[in-house]
């Protein structure tokens, strides 16, 4: 992969599904009102967060895949366990909490079988995120793969419904996000929602600030500055691929969408910072947390925000989860 980056206060069912359809540095595509209907286990739908399409709809180069399901096509991102012949099957669907526990799981491909071979995007097979369900302990890892296909990695995990989302490209398939919820066991305690929008994240002693705005339906730039000690950062490290990674998930159902900065390191034009920019367009109104993971002097870290996209449920900003 080039560049990548993919929560229990609630878990919200889709009244109405809105379809992505996403080329490098787009994020969200045009809205799609075909009723969601749930595929398999924790998850219900599916879209994908790199230019992810289903395998029966026209895909982000224009071409028509094959074999798979049209409703498939049209879902956003991380929602189902399975799609196109593949499933995400989690060794242990309860885990313990703490600040190292393991998560196994494979792949499963039409053959009932885990997968073995992947395509390398972004510098990887495959990419994990997880995130508990009110969108706080947000982690983006690499897992391991055994040669029988069972993928491994430690995962920092409090009491709670996670959402973990697989983000890979099976050897001869499109490429495509499945995702499915883990409980871990423990004493729960929520995290609230922030009130309004969030445009200045704090990690460390680096301030990451947010400009631009999410508009359903229409194109729309997100440029992210880091800056230190109150001065820009103007050389930012590639980190697989690129000099940051945005991952945007919906409230309400946890959408999942990986969007890709405009430019990359090498390319000539693109500077390692202090700005990095993306490209979005959102199938829908309401709340929006995004995810910026950025490297600098070695370290990769972390900035969330949240944004509202026209005009969220009940008329009040930026007050959903």
């Amino acid at each position: 992969m080039s560049t990548p980056v993919r929560v229990i206060g609630f878990i919200a069912a889709l009244a109405t599904v809105f379809g992505i359809t996403l080329a490098a540095g787009q994020a969200f595509g045009p809205v799609n009102t075909t009723p969601a209907n749930a595929s398999g286990g924790s998850g219900t739908g599916e879209a994908a967060g790199h230019g992810h399409g289903g395998s029966s709809e026209p895909t982000a180069s224009g071409e028509k895949a094959e074999g798979g399901d049209a409703h498939a096509a049209s879902l956003p991102g991380g929602l189902q366990v399975s799609q196109d012949g593949y499933s995400l099957r989690l060794a242990h669907d309860t885990l313990a909490a703490g600040p190292k526990t393991r998560l196994d799981f494979v792949v499963e491909g039409p053959d009932g079988r885990p997968v073995t071979a992947y395509e390398v995007e972004h510098e990887k097979e495959l990419h994990l995120i997880a995130v508990r369900r009110d969108f706080s302990g947000f982690q983006h890892v690499h897992p391991t793969r055994a040669a029988d296909g069972t993928w491994s990695t430690d995962l920092a995990l409090t009491p709670g419904t996670w959402r973990v989302f697989a983000d890979t490209a099976p050897s001869g398939a499109e490429p495509l996000t499945l995702g499915a919820d883990v409980s871990v066991a423990g004493d729960y305690q929520p995290v609230a929602a922030p009130t309004g929008d969030v445009r200045t994240a704090t990690v460390d002693d680096y301030t990451v600030t947010l400009k631009g705005d999410l508009a359903p339906g229409s194109d729309s730039d997100l440029t992210l500055s880091v800056s230190r000690g109150g001065q820009p950062v103007t050389d930012l490290d590639p980190y697989l691929g690129a000099f940051g990674h945005l991952v945007a998930l919906r409230s309400g159902d946890l959408a999942y969408l990986h969007v890709h900065p405009t430019g990359e390191p090498g390319d000539g034009t693109t500077k390692p910072g202090p700005d990095i920019t993306f490209g979005t367009s959102v199938p829908s109104a309401g709340t929006y947390r995004l995810f910026l993971d950025f490297q600098h002097e070695g370290v990769v870290r972390t900035a969330a925000f949240k944004l509202t996209a026209g005009e969220p449920i009940g008329g009040s900003n930026g007050h959903g989860h």
